[in-house]
């Protein structure tokens, strides 16, 4: 007898979700596709399951395999849990942080999580209320947990959700550790009935609430930032602070007793959580104008003159100034990336002037800036270049603190910030408040942020860039594309040029190739599951396009360094570097052809 959609496969696996699922919402979303025949839709939520990565999980919330939903949430725990019993021995003295923001179903899927562990007699430090994403890898570094778990979608739209994991070194996972919880998932699909306990969880013994004492340790070792907090008290300048709808305020305003600051001026509209967003398109600080107006009009109002952005779950952070003209400049991230960098070096040597040199550090991503490098080049301290995202500056981090290194401070072109190491991955709370200090002495010192970065670039040579990206919902266009770069005009090659501009080395990190090296092989990790290619052009224009591995977009990354004595100064570079990246949209990318749809203005 025939199934209700008439498809075996698709049968199939409903039936298997029916007899999984007990969130009426969910069976109830699911019946409703049913009812209306929809066997296409079905195919794509049920039958594709939803990749567990170094990004842990990121999708969207609904019924089905493919989207973040109770069972996949405790299917995805099921498996962490018992990776975790295979692989760290001390898991049941150690335990588990787990913190949620402020989105829908947040809170419910850290209680799932919760209770699986739980059950597998894991104790678990399950924070009470919404808390900023970087708390938690504080938290296990501060309680010496196996592992943490963080309920979040950043700044992604409103109708997501994710499941961020972190090791016990307090960095996210890397491979393999995410190989071996991805293979322990699909070996523990069938779920147990106690994995749906919730209401037993805050009961247990083996549940703690870290609320009260990770806030009170997070803002005393906060302090250790901190250089001028005399100076801070009575500082020349007015913050304003929007949370974009997210967790951020009152962590914010607590952080800012530990600098001395008086607390910044709220973005009322803005300041509460909200898993709408309400107020903003897209909820996220790094879109710019769009995502600042409400700022700039609170800003205005109150005679402000630095904005304060964090996104939703407070790893990240945003920032403008106010300028002479009454014009206000939002800083992108590589330009926030050298302000917080030339302060770091500065703030630290004035405070520790015999700290051996040989022995600091700074990260970047490759997609980022080399302003670090190039300070670097000149004062003495050390630069790394990683791969893309948090998850590779935080585990080298650790490698290099095991060393005796001291690592000052990393970060990613997409307003990531990291201040010192007492949190292993971006954290938009400590860097609000570093970026206040360095503000408020800057201000005292009778110049701006805007100056100090033009005088960093005047020191240290200009580094111009132009980034931005394409949207894109079928991964199978944005393959193509990637793979006709590869086989350029069919010739089994790679480019030698994009239009006029001659290329000079090619790396691609998707396929292991690097013909700037002798054996052609690059130093950085290659990666299958990811898009990853970057051109070196004969001008000395750097260029990278790569996939978002939690949004669909294909993001292009470029910069160039003029030099004076080739007789390009800034203005022309910048022409040229505009020009190239012209070229790589109507040759590369060629949105026209896969129906790419450009940023949001």
């Amino acid at each position: 007898m025939a199934g209700p959609t008439g498809d075996d496969e698709v049968d199939s696996k409903l039936q298997e979700w029916l007899n999984l699922d007990r969130n009426e919402s969910t069976r109830a979303e699911i019946q409703q596709i049913v009812d209306k025949g929809n066997v296409e839709h079905l195919r794509r939520v049920l039958l594709k399951r939803m990749e567990f990565g170094t990004a842990g999980l990121r999708s969207r919330m609904g019924a089905g395999f493919s989207q973040m939903n109770d069972v996949t949430i405790i299917q995805t725990s099921q498996g962490l849990s018992k990776y975790l019993l295979k692989t760290c021995p001390e898991v049941k003295k150690k335990g588990v942080v787990i913190g949620y923001d402020g989105r829908y179903n947040s809170q419910r899927f850290a209680s799932l999580a919760a209770a699986v562990l739980i059950h597998d007699e894991i104790p678990v430090y399950l924070f009470s209320a919404i808390c900023p994403t970087p708390y938690v890898p504080y938290s296990v570094l501060h309680y010496k947990t196996e592992c943490g778990i963080m309920v979040t979608a950043s700044h992604n739209p409103k109708d997501d959700n994710g499941y961020k994991v972190y090791w016990g070194n307090g960095a996210q996972i890397i491979s393999p550790t995410d190989k071996g919880i991805a293979e322990s998932i699909l070996q523990n699909l069938e779920i147990l009935d106690s994995s749906w306990a919730t209401s037993t969880v805050r009961s247990s013994p083996l549940c703690k609430d870290p609320s009260a004492t990770i806030l009170e340790a997070y803002n005393k070792d906060l302090s250790s930032l901190c250089y001028f907090k005399e100076k801070n008290q009575c500082s020349p300048v007015t913050f304003t602070y929007t949370a974009m709808h997210g967790v951020g305020y009152e962590f914010v305003r607590k952080a800012c007793h530990s600098f001395g600051f008086v607390e910044p001026i709220p973005v009322q509209e803005q300041i509460l959580p909200d898993p709408d967003f309400p107020t903003v398109k897209y909820p996220n600080p790094e879109e710019g104008e769009g995502a600042l107006l409400l700022a700039m009009k609170t800003a205005d109002e109150n005679n402000s003159q630095v904005i304060l952005a964090n996104d939703p779950d407070a790893d990240r952070l945003a920032i403008a100034e106010k300028l002479p003209d009454g014009k206000w400049h939002i800083f992108s991230g590589n330009e926030t990336g050298a302000l917080f960098g030339w302060w770091s070096w500065f703030s630290f040597v004035q405070r520790y002037p015999e700290f051996p040199v040989s022995d600091l550090y700074m990260l970047a991503s490759t997609v980022s800036s080399k302003i670090l490098q190039t300070i670097g080049n000149k004062e003495g301290f050390n630069f790394e270049e990683t791969l893309t995202g948090f998850k590779w500056m935080g585990n080298l981090a650790t490698e290099l603190q095991t060393q005796g290194k001291t690592v000052l401070f990393a970060f990613e072109e997409a307003i990531g910030f990291m201040c010192g190491t007492h949190v292993l991955d971006k954290d938009g709370v400590s860097a609000a408040m570093v970026m206040s200090e360095l503000a408020t002495y800057l201000y005292n010192n009778g110049t701006t942020l805007y100056n100090k970065l033009e005088e960093i670039y005047k020191t240290y040579g200009y580094h111009l860039s132009n980034n931005s990206y394409y949207i894109c919902h079928e991964p199978d266009k944005i393959k193509q594309m990637f793979e006709e770069i590869r086989n350029y005009n069919n010739t089994g090659k790679y480019p030698a040029s994009c239009g006029q501009y001659k290329i000079k080395y090619i790396r691609d990190l998707t396929v292991g190739y690097d013909n700037s090296k002798p054996d052609c092989k690059p130093v950085l990790p290659v990666s299958k599951s990811s898009q990853m290619i970057t051109f070196t052009f004969e001008n000395g224009c750097v260029a990278t396009l790569r996939t978002s591995g939690t949004e669909p977009k294909i993001k292009y990354y470029t910069e160039v360094k003029p030099d004076p004595q080739k007789g390009m100064d800034r203005l022309g570079a910048q022409k040229e570097l505009d020009d190239i990246v012209k070229c790589i949209i109507k040759f590369f990318y060629q949105p026209e052809k896969f129906g790419f749809i450009p940023r949001p203005l």
